[in-house]
């Protein structure tokens, strides 16, 4: 198993291509310049031993060290032994809405980052438990099966957007059935269903699914994000959803259906805002249920890759350190190619 240590730190890539937009910048300024003193026949020969492919080169050596650097200090690890472990814990399931509605600004930043934050941060007080991330909209899909690697969890969490479901709407029956289907067969496992959704949409029998899982002992636990007054729908920048009559789609929360389902799931619901209260009160149901031995397979001990990438970020700055800016006097005159 590859993983980093600490993943944040890959967040700095972002400068890659900034730095390489200014390179691409600052070489036109160069060539802008030196067409001011002639043409580039006239100025080449003036300097014989200038050499923009060796600049170029130096440039992209440095490059591609600084990005090696990021990966270095973000800790790569490979997992190199694997042990079953029991733990006393339970077994969550997560449904989250990705429908484009989701995507609706009344919830600060819009309704499905602020679930994806309360979803990391719920997943860092998980200790000994067990994890599973089904996504939804029309359709449902397993996007992270049941687990204990957090880390994998959150970085598969943080890349979910509603274009990895083409077929729109809002199916929480068949997202509470798949969840159901994605327990362990353990039947002394503590099993709960958490589903974040606005409600839109509602496409079929959610109300029989919840009561299906909670004859079987499985909470379904509803948290409603957004807002009665709802919001437009955004396409693209100042661009909103319109129906077949050209007016702006309001998407609002459906609260009535989703307490509905909470009460059928014999869970709780509670409506997330621009607080923690929502995320509170589903770690304390957590808290409630009872704990059973869970038997996960982890890698227990991960060889560090920091000393290579160190080693291979050493050797290129060295290059970069040798690489000169100009061509050798020794052998510019040298021509591997005589032309007839």
């Amino acid at each position: 198993m590859f993983r980093f240590a600490h993943p944040e730190y890959l967040y700095l890539l972002v400068l890659l291509p900034v730095l390489l937009i200014f390179y691409v910048f600052i070489v036109r300024i160069r060539k802008k310049a030196i067409k001011n003193y002639g043409t580039t026949e006239l100025i080449a020969s003036l300097m014989p031993e200038a050499s923009p492919k060796r600049r170029s080169l130096k440039y992209y050596i440095l490059f591609m060290a600084i990005g090696i650097v990021i990966f270095m200090i973000a800790g790569p690890q490979f997992g190199s032994k694997l042990e079953t472990v029991r733990r006393q814990g339970i077994e969550v399931v997560i449904c989250l809405d990705i429908s484009n509605s989701m995507l609706a600004d009344d919830i600060q930043p819009n309704r499905l980052e602020k679930a994806k934050q309360m979803l990391s941060r719920l997943t860092d007080d998980l200790i000994n438990d067990k994890i599973g991330l089904i996504v939804f909209a029309g359709e449902a899909f397993v996007q992270i099966p049941i687990t204990s690697d957090y880390i994998s969890a959150k970085m598969f969490l943080a890349a979910i957007n509603p274009s990895m479901v083409s077929t729109q709407g809002t199916a929480i029956g068949a997202a509470i059935n798949l969840a159901m289907r994605s327990f362990t067969p353990d039947e002394s496992v503590g099993k709960t269903i958490v589903l974040i959704t606005d409600g839109e949409n509602h496409e079929d029998d959610a109300t029989k699914a919840a009561m299906n899982a909670a004859e079987k002992g499985v909470k379904v636990n509803i948290i409603g994000i957004g807002t009665p007054q709802g919001r437009p729908i955004p396409i693209s920048n100042n661009v909103f959803l319109k129906d077949n009559a050209g007016n702006v789609v309001i998407t609002q929360l459906n609260e009535a259906m989703c307490q509905e389902i909470a009460q059928a799931g014999r869970g709780i619901y509670v409506r997330a805002d621009n607080t923690n209260n929502a995320l509170r009160a589903i770690q304390n149901e957590l808290s409630k249920m009872s704990t059973s031995e869970v038997e996960s397979q982890v890698y227990s001990e991960f060889d560090e890759r920091f000393p290579t990438l160190a080693w291979t970020t050493l050797i290129l700055l060295v290059l970069e350190f040798l690489t000169s800016e100009r061509k050798n006097r020794l052998f510019r005159n040298v021509k591997l190619f005589k032309q007839d």
